[in-house]
């Protein structure tokens, strides 16, 4: 018996090996696609001219062929050139480029192989730490969002909480919540709290955009924070996972668009008064500390992290991830725009007709609420991000006033590194000390 349990072991064990050795194979395969600008830290001076390397190789050789794409110019609008490189032969420098405005230039490297397109890229910023919003601040901004405050505080704070023993664990309760709002509608969120006797920092977290389920941060409520992480829509955010996949391509298909005519009922409207709801109800539990209300978020959650920031008072700290939603206008005055990038070449002609909608996203820009933070920050990006450019998001950052640090993962795109994650969970526990 323990002679045929061994010739089992070395034979799985001979498996594995084998699956190692074959996936090893397979990576020596792949097409390694590499862009090296001219400026190392990818940071140049306004007229500063620069290039970019383009190297390919494939199965550790230089790749010669005529399917090398490559595209040089501004982020997210008309590139200076753009098409494919002639009999390839591994390697490739541009010509010479520069930028009279602060912005980026961007290089896109793409390769077809067996039907697939491989493609990666660099960007530099021409003194980005300059660029201002395009974004103009309406007269009656503040007053409009005093009277949707208003408007939301006529609604008494209701809320269902419901104990969820399959997510908790012997040290954090979690619960589902259920808040009142305004319109009959409802803000859920998944609370995560410390069991035991004390009085904790509380942290609101905002999330990105679409439809989808949430879950507790036990990581940080084991820390001892109260984190209530919302969802958007008025929807539990506990269902069968197919229930969302089913919204997101059928009612709340492109929600962000959803009376996009009328300011006063623009679908975000519920969504940042829903934000300082849920404050209300952080604010209200007697576990909380009363010192610290810290918002965080990445993305869309970046942008209702400085929404809230700037509309409610008791936050004492934010910090934004790719905030979107900034700057919308900027493809209006030939650079990029934020998220959902309403007013780009493919999405202006569907929204040009329709009345006042320059107007109405003005009251829901993210530049327009930065400019009003005055709690400590801090926000982090990548130049790579092709959701939320940097050219949006610096246009926010550059305009706040308090207290604000800026950290920056060149070359990611538009998702959340480790180092990164684990940066604002440290900043955070350092802010609340």
């Amino acid at each position: 018996m323990i002679h045929k349990t061994f010739l089992k072991l070395a034979f799985l064990l001979s498996l594995i090996f084998y699956a190692v050795g074959s996936v090893r194979a397979e990576d020596n395969r792949k097409i390694e696609i590499e862009i090296i600008p001219s400026k190392p830290d990818w940071r140049a001076q306004r007229g500063e001219k620069i290039h970019f390397d383009i190297l390919v190789k494939q199965d550790g050789k230089a790749l010669k062929s005529d399917s090398v794409y490559y595209e040089i110019g501004p982020e997210m609008i008309t590139p200076f050139t753009k098409g494919y490189i002639k009999q390839f032969r591994g390697q490739f420098e541009s010509i010479e480029y520069t930028l009279h405005e602060p912005g980026f230039i961007r290089c896109i490297v793409r390769v077809r192989v067996e039907g697939k397109d491989i493609q990666k890229m660099a960007t530099v910023g021409f003194e980005p730490e300059l660029i201002q919003p395009t974004q103009e601040l309406p007269l009656d901004f503040d007053t409009f969002w005093d009277n949707a405050i208003r408007e939301s505080k006529q609604v008494p704070l209701q809320v269902k909480k419901t104990y969820l023993p399959e997510k908790s664990t012997a040290e954090i309760s979690v619960f589902e919540v259920a808040i009142d709002h305004i319109n009959n509608s409802k803000i859920y969120g998944i609370l995560a709290m410390p069991k035991a006797t004390g009085r904790y920092p509380a942290i609101l977290r905002v999330p990105g955009a679409g439809v989808r389920p949430y879950g507790p941060d036990i990581e940080l409520a084991n820390k001892g924070f109260i984190v209530l992480n919302i969802g958007i829509h008025g929807i539990s955010v506990t269902m069968d996972s197919i229930v969302y996949k089913d919204l997101a391509t059928g009612a709340l298909r492109q929600y962000y668009n959803n009376n996009i005519h009328n300011k006063d009922e623009f679908y975000y409207k519920r969504v940042y008064l829903g934000c300082l709801k849920a404050n209300d109800f952080l604010t209200s539990l007697t576990e909380w500390n009363g010192q610290h209300l810290i918002v965080t978020g990445g993305s869309q959650g970046g942008a209702l992290s400085i929404v809230t920031a700037a509309l409610d008072k008791r936050v004492t700290a934010m910090a934004a991830l790719y905030p979107a939603l900034s700057d919308l206008t900027g493809y209006l005055h030939q650079r990029a725009g934020g998220w959902p990038h309403y007013f780009s070449a493919g999405s202006y002609s569907r929204i040009a007709p329709i009345p006042n909608v320059q107007d109405n996203l003005s009251y829901y820009d993210v530049v327009n609420f930065a400019r009003k933070i005055q709690v400590p920050s801090l926000l982090t990006w990548g130049f790579n991000d092709t959701v939320c450019p940097p050219t949006s998001m610096y246009a926010s950052y550059n305009i706040m006033t308090a207290p604000k640090h800026l950290s920056i993962y060149k070359e990611m795109g538009h998702w959340t590194h480790p180092d990164q994650k684990q940066e604002v969970n440290t900043w955070i526990q350092n802010i609340t000390k």
